[in-house]
């Protein structure tokens, strides 16, 4: 029934004009109800403005917000979430048409669906059985509710992790906790080797990507890995499980892929360069981004019956989950016999690119993304952001209709792929490097957009105090202004009296989504945005319309403030006198970052950091003395264009600066001296530097610190430049 059912929609697509899916779903929108007026905070400022274009450009930002509507949200979420639609599905295919046509007809240009043949896997049989102490046959399946029929959806997939390597084989079981590498470290104090046995690990809290997992495992030597969610991290000991609470119920399965893109993200046939059709490919057995371990994903419910029967020592405290029983190593009864037969072969994803074309600065580009595909309806992630995304280009359309252009270009992108790699952006970035790095002003990424109300952005330090600005200029459906209401959030996070704005945005960007190119190999300054809350279901069959309605947001207030901030942000990007990026800002995260590796438990070598430190103080005053220069030229009436265009000109500069071609040790792809992740997906900074430390590799340790030094007077003398440059406007300002 499901190849049936993908062949009737392949035909649709051949078959149905290009426009109909949109105009037809557009022909049905329901009355719009506007979104909340935004709320104002009082001494409201626009950075990098002159006063007169700081009162017009705040009067655009408040019609803009006018226009996102919490209903048209719904509708769109509705629609976008009414399939599984996974990369390379003819559903998720079929998205790809219909955005590209509703961007059309919302009056966005240069419309336009680039493909990339990339590399991927879906399931053809998944199958896993205890053979022995007792029999057990796995469901691999979630459970169904009749009153929330997505459950019931025949195209729903069972458990599957994408890149599982194929195979079969039947094996001991053992239990590995999280299934980091100190956790085989105490396997082996336990007399336990798991060399060709089959280990269990749960998806952690902290999280730990799945796909470290693996590598772990494949490098200890085991047959096969499974993964299940224990109720400890995502389920009935976090609250209320689905359908009465968030979190996630006995047969929830978080689906995902392994894929070992920490090393190499995007194609991995194609590292470095874009998978256009035409492109140079290198061979399966040389993708570094492949597993080449068996992987299966279970709910608690499937582990269950593994963990009640497994033998050895006993687990130590910190290994004991959620569930009623007493959690032992195992190693030698409980056996099992897995099946994966996996279809990895090459496919297209199609990422969707739409314009409004700047009025004066055409080739200065904002750039916005969110990916399209899910595991399987994708409520949560992506399906939020894709509705928040439809909603904030009908607002910028609207305004474009009206003859209301912004003075930068606007470059939407809808990705595909996300799931399997950061496949889809990651492709895109590398098709359009070399345009990125001359033209590209900053990169936001929006991949879920609300799982409940807590605003948690993240973004380069030089962004920072913009997202604090504009968060006052917004309200919150609390009542309060965003900025209110988040500071309340971070105040009660970090479990402090008080909270300063310097403490509300986090400059620690990990990986996981599609920023990782912009930031980590094109050198783009970069954000990320979304609403977090209790989020149980992740990558589950629950993760849908009902769920988000019912839990998520209901209401869909979050999704239209999410379209409103990220607009605003675009804006006050797109049409600034001075690009707002605050390097001073820049230089205390950066200090941060040195000063806390200084202090880091997990280096074996030291290297002498006061020289790199003595840098930044130069950075940071040369930042603050450019910061003030600007802000008299802005309080003339009308600076002059040419000198604020060399200016900007030299601001993009500053984050390419940050990037060293040959890249950091081991993974050339990552480019960016200040910013990485951990294999975990966790954040990392200085992460040439930081992993050269780990690692006791004193002699390459202090080669990085010579890098960043280098960098760091680079940048300095960049920004001594520019201010040198408009220090002319400024005196006659005097």
């Amino acid at each position: 029934m499901k190849r049936i059912h993908q062949l009737l929609i392949a035909i649709v697509m051949i078959c149905v004009p290009v426009g109909s899916v949109a105009t037809s779903y557009a022909q049905k929108a329901v009355k719009r109800k506007p979104a909340t007026a935004p709320a104002v905070e009082p001494a409201l400022a626009a950075t990098g403005y002159t006063l007169r274009n700081a009162a017009d450009e705040l009067r655009l930002e408040q019609k803009f917000a006018a226009i996102p509507s919490a209903s048209e949200a719904k509708r769109h979420h509705l629609f976008l979430t009414a399939e599984p639609h996974p990369a390379g599905s003819a559903r998720n295919n079929l998205l790809a048409r219909h955005i590209a046509e509703l961007w059309k007809l919302q009056g966005w240009e240069d419309v336009v669906i680039h493909r990339y043949d990339v590399l991927q896997s879906s399931p053809r049989e998944v199958a896993l059985e205890m053979v022995a102490p007792v029999a057990y046959k796995a469901a691999l399946r979630e459970d169904e509710y009749d009153f929330d029929t997505d459950t019931k959806n025949a195209h729903v997939s069972g458990a599957y992790l994408g890149f599982s390597a194929s195979g079969e084989v039947t094996a001991p079981v053992v239990y590995a906790n999280s299934g980091s590498p100190q956790d085989y470290d105490l396997l082996r104090k336990n007399g336990i080797d798991v060399k060709g046995k089959i280990v269990l690990v749960r998806y952690s809290n902290p999280y730990s990507y799945r796909g470290f997992k693996a590598l772990t495992a494949q490098r200890e030597g085991a047959a096969a890995i499974l993964i299940y969610s224990d109720p400890a991290e995502d389920g009935y000991k976090r609250g209320k499980v689905y359908p009465n609470g968030p979190w996630g119920p006995e047969s929830h399965i978080q689906r995902g892929a392994i894929t070992y893109d920490f090393i190499v993200p995007g194609d991995p046939l194609t590292p470095g360069w874009a998978s256009l059709p035409d492109a140079k490919r290198i061979p399966v057995e040389e993708a570094q981004s492949v597993p080449k371990i068996i992987a299966i994903p279970l709910s608690w419910r499937d582990a269950k019956p593994l963990l009640a029967n497994m033998d050895g020592p006993l687990a130590p405290p910190a290994w004991q989950g959620g569930l009623p029983i007493k959690y032992r190593l195992g190693g030698s009864a409980v056996r099992v016999r897995l099946k994966a037969d996996m279809d990895t072969s090459v496919v297209p994803n199609y990422v969707v690119e739409g314009r409004i074309r700047g009025a004066e600065l055409p080739d200065e580009w904002i750039v916005l993304g969110n990916h399209r595909d899910a595991w399987v309806f994708g409520g949560v992630d992506p399906s939020s952001g894709t509705a928040s995304q439809l909603e904030l280009t009908r607002a910028l359309g609207e305004l474009k209709n009206r003859g209301i252009r912004p003075r930068r270009t606007i470059v939407m992108c809808s990705w595909d792929g996300e799931e399997y790699g950061l496949t889809g952006s990651t492709e895109w970035g590398e098709h359009f490097q070399d345009e990125l790095r001359r033209k590209g002003v900053a990169y936001i990424n929006v991949d879920s957009s609300a799982s409940g109300p807590n605003f948690e952005p993240s973004s380069v330090p030089s962004l920072a105090p913009l997202l604090v600005e504009i968060s006052r200029t917004l309200s919150d459906p609390s009542g309060k202004s965003l900025y209110a209401a988040w500071r309340e959030t971070v105040r009660k996070t970090k479990k402090k009296a008080a909270v300063t704005d310097a403490e509300l945005v986090n400059p620690k960007i990990g990986s996981g989504s599609d920023h990782t190119v912009f930031l980590n190999h094109v050198g783009m300054s970069s954000v990320l945005l979304d609403f977090n809350g209790p989020y149980g279901v992740y990558h589950s069959v629950y993760d849908n319309h009902f769920w988000m309605n019912k839990f998520g947001d209901p209401g869909f207030k979050y999704h239209a403030l999410m379209s409103q901030f990220w607009g605003v942000l675009a804006l006050r990007l797109a049409n600034a006198d001075i690009l707002p990026f605050d390097f001073a800002s820049y230089a205390s995260s950066l200090r941060d970052f040195v000063q806390e590796l200084n202090k880091g438990a997990n280096a074996k070598t030291e290297v002498d950091l006061k020289p790199l430190l003595a840098r930044i103080a130069e950075f940071e005053a040369a930042a603050r003395e450019l910061n003030a220069t600007a802000q008299r030229v802005l309080s003339q009436p009308k600076p002059d264009a040419a000198a604020l265009a060399r200016l900007n000109a030299q601001l993009l500069q500053v984050e390419r600066n940050w990037l060293h071609e040959p890249g950091i040790p081991g993974r050339e792809w990552f480019k960016h001296l200040l910013y990485a992740a951990r294999y975990t997906y966790a954040h990392l900074e200085l992460p040439g530097l930081t992993e050269a430390m780990e690692a006791g590799k004193r002699d390459v340790a202090k080669d990085q610190a010579r890098i960043l030094e280098e960098a760091v007077a680079k940048n300095t003398a960049l920004l001594r430049g520019a201010r040198a440059g408009i220090e002319a406007l400024a005196t006659n300002s005097r």
